[in-house]
């Protein structure tokens, strides 16, 4: 979840027409449906419904994707906090719970049985703060928070389009379970902010004025295809009613909101760009107008396709994509490079405990590919991307495939350096393919060397298959 500087210069200017609203309106369905079988009070007011697509509407469709069905109680906590921070004596809008300690479990490497034990013991809240927003609030939040002592081990960052703030925080370092105690310090720092004018007033318009401008019927004009889970009986004894949505186009973003930065490398078919994305920091990959082919058609497409059904902490995080003025492909910035570059180029070296954590975050996020049947087809250094914590995430899906039925797949693909035998010599293959590239993985982590070396890439293939090169000596890893 990317971090971001928040910022307020943007206008209310909600188009219902674009295929991006497709994405919220999903959610919102999914989230409408799932607090009315949780027989919610809020789901029964008057204009809930409004209110609530009001909510999603004025944030960006990353929190949209983030705000999964089991998350439908948070939801109404942001919505209640984004209330109270539109009117001046109720802001900032402060929320501090305990977490369980299951989800101090994703943070914990199991290294040893004691840091496993030391760090599953400490802690964890979660913070959530809505305010007025501004340029820089997000460094000026995260400095707060570690003024008081807190560890941030996590962050979403999000600006509505009416200039306010809704900022998550998972931290720890704070002794103890006193969540009260906890918030009374938050928010005495924040208060200060406040009286110093590091948070400027954001007049917002009246509840009116914005909820005319979204009747609920013309969200039916991009699909017609019914949402409802709930029987049509239940939801009209509380007076909701069914509503549509579009299921096609959900990656599509608007171009126009995309800045570019600098240029971080250039191939024959893309561009790589960081840039940012409203005002979170992206990886901009454009595609060259004259590479345009079928074939990079297909690989754009497929991308697009799987990377749009796959979130996960260990996988890199989709952003959209556009077609127009050209191919424009969008995910999270990862600032900590790739491990081909920290290895070959950087010459850096990992502990033990770092090598292992880079093992296991590779690990973890193929096995979630692989649970849900995505060959990812091209596993390599160059392909692992580290963000500023150190997490390393699998990238680059343009020849990833959705394994079909039988499990059997055909066809080359991938780098010689890495690739299966079976994949080489064109005969069927399965998710296996990828274990064999994460062993190679793994072999250049241990020996920071580049796979067979002293081979070019067409003689290590030929080695792979008829010399038995793929089987690496613990002699060559000792040496």
């Amino acid at each position: 979840m990317g971090d971001t500087e928040s910022c307020n210069n943007r206008g209310l200017n909600i188009n219902y027409h674009g295929p991006i609203q497709s994405l919220k309106i999903e959610v919102y369905n999914d989230i409408l449906t799932r607090l009315v079988e949780l027989n919610a009070p809020e789901a029964t007011l008057p204009h809930f419904q409004d209110e609530l697509w009001l909510h999603f509407n004025t944030l960006p469709t990353r929190y949209a994707l983030e705000m999964k069905v089991e998350k439908a109680q948070d939801v109404l906590m942001h919505k209640r906090l984004q209330n109270m921070a539109r009117t001046v004596a109720s802001r900032p809008a402060i929320e501090v719970r305990l977490l369980q300690d299951m989800r101090t479990l994703w943070y914990i490497l199991p290294v040893t049985q004691m840091i496993m034990v030391y760090l599953s013991c400490r802690p964890m809240h979660e913070i959530t703060i809505s305010t007025s927003d501004k340029p820089k609030l997000f460094s000026q939040l995260t400095t707060l928070l570690s003024e008081i002592g807190l560890n941030i081990q996590e962050a979403h960052a999000f600006s509505t389009l009416d200039g306010y703030s809704l900022d998550v925080f998972v931290v720890d370092g704070w002794a103890g379970q006193d969540t009260e105690r906890l918030k009374h310090e938050v928010t005495k720092k924040m208060q200060k902010l406040e009286k110093n004018q590091w948070f400027p007033l954001s007049p917002f318009p009246k509840e009116t004025e914005i909820l005319k401008h979204i009747p609920t019927k013309k969200i039916k004009k991009l699909e017609k295809q019914p949402w409802c889970s709930l029987p049509k009986e239940k939801l009209e004894k509380i007076g909701m009613n069914c509503k549509p949505i579009s299921r096609n186009y959900v990656w599509e973003i608007d171009a126009s909101y995309l800045r570019y930065e600098k240029k971080m490398a250039s191939g024959s078919v893309s561009d790589l760009y960081k840039g940012t994305y409203i005002n979170q920091d992206v990886a901009i990959k454009v595609f060259k107008n004259g590479s345009l082919n079928g074939n990079t058609q297909r690989e754009f497409s497929q991308e697009i396709f799987i990377l749009s059904k796959v979130q996960h902490k260990n996988v890199i995080k989709f952003i959209g994509a556009c077609t127009k003025p050209n191919f424009h492909l969008v995910t999270e910035y990862m600032s900590g490079g790739n491990m081909y570059d920290f290895l070959h180029i950087q010459k850096s070296v990992l502990t033990l405990p770092s090598l292992l954590k880079v093992a296991i975050d590779v690990s973890q996020g193929v096995k979630y590919l692989h649970q849900n049947n995505i060959i990812h087809r091209d596993l390599k250094t160059a392909n692992l991307l580290m963000d500023e914590k150190g997490v390393v995430k699998v990238a680059d899906f343009g020849v990833a495939r959705l394994q079909d039925q039988s499990g059997i797949m055909t066809a080359e693909t991938g780098t010689y350096r890495w690739m299966a035998p079976e994949v080489i010599q064109h005969k069927p293959y399965n998710h296996k393919a990828d274990v064999f590239s994460f062993g190679i993985i793994l072999w250049e982590l241990l020996t920071r060397k580049l796979p067979y070396e002293d081979l070019s890439p067409l003689q290590a293939a030929v080695g792979v298959v008829h010399k038995g090169y793929h089987i690496v000596s613990l002699k060559r890893i000792q040496g």
